[in-house]
């Protein structure tokens, strides 16, 4: 098994190690620590580092592809929906009566209708988060210049301090509200705590005592 370590050397005391699901580990350290202590952390931990890595591997499948037929599943603000494919000469995409329907001329034509759902989510995606910016700008009592909705491989948010420009992934729509209020107020805070310091953490407790539960949900499946 290729393990994919990532070392960081930080002004810490103490030595933390984590297993993401795609399969990175992310190893911190002392600032002082030498090549043959980092050597000796990962040596002692490597049986800890492949189980945790199994796990992972046993219990998240990857995502399948939909084939977008009536009856299949998709998620939005944390609920399921079942799909309905309507064939009709508007083209457009709703909820209605707790199903998820897609209008569309073509049934059978499967790029169209992944083109429809991913332009209502987006739709969905910017209101929404627009929303939740501004509610949290009044509580940080710090403002954005940008809202950017887009498309991320391995993050739910990010932070331009200078410019002052948020990024939040497309794929957060289909979370909980309280996932998506995490992101958001964690994007937001760094405009006063750029890293993650002991006073970021701090602060987010101060606004958000629940910040990590809410954490762990938005990497649930």
């Amino acid at each position: 098994m290729k393990i994919n370590i990532q070392v960081h050397k930080k002004k810490v005391k103490n030595v933390t190690l984590k297993v993401k699901r795609d399969g990175t580990v992310h190893l911190t350290v002392p600032e002082a620590a030498t090549d043959e202590y980092i050597e000796k952390v990962i040596k002692n931990k490597e049986e800890w580092i492949k189980a945790q890595m199994n796990h992972f591997n046993e219990n998240y499948e990857k995502p399948q592809t939909k084939e977008m037929v009536s009856g299949e599943s998709f998620k939005y603000l944390g609920k399921n929906y079942r799909l309905k494919v309507i064939e009709s000469k508007e083209e457009k995409v709703r909820l209605y009566r707790g199903y998820i329907e897609i209008c569309v001329k073509d049934k059978e034509n499967l790029k169209r209708k992944e083109e429809l759902l991913k332009k209502w989510y987006m739709e969905k995606a910017k209101k929404k988060f627009t929303e939740l910016v501004h509610k949290y700008e009044a509580i940080v009592k710090e403002e954005v210049k940008s809202i950017r909705v887009i498309t991320m491989q391995t993050r739910w948010g990010s932070c331009n301090v200078e410019s002052r420009n948020i990024n939040l992934n497309l794929e957060l729509i289909k979370k909980p509200r309280y996932c998506i209020e995490y992101v958001i107020l964690h994007e937001l805070a760094h405009l006063k705590y750029p890293n993650h310091s002991k006073q970021f953490w701090e602060y987010m407790s101060v606004h958000m005592p629940n910040w990590e539960w809410r954490k762990n949900k938005l990497e649930e499946k």
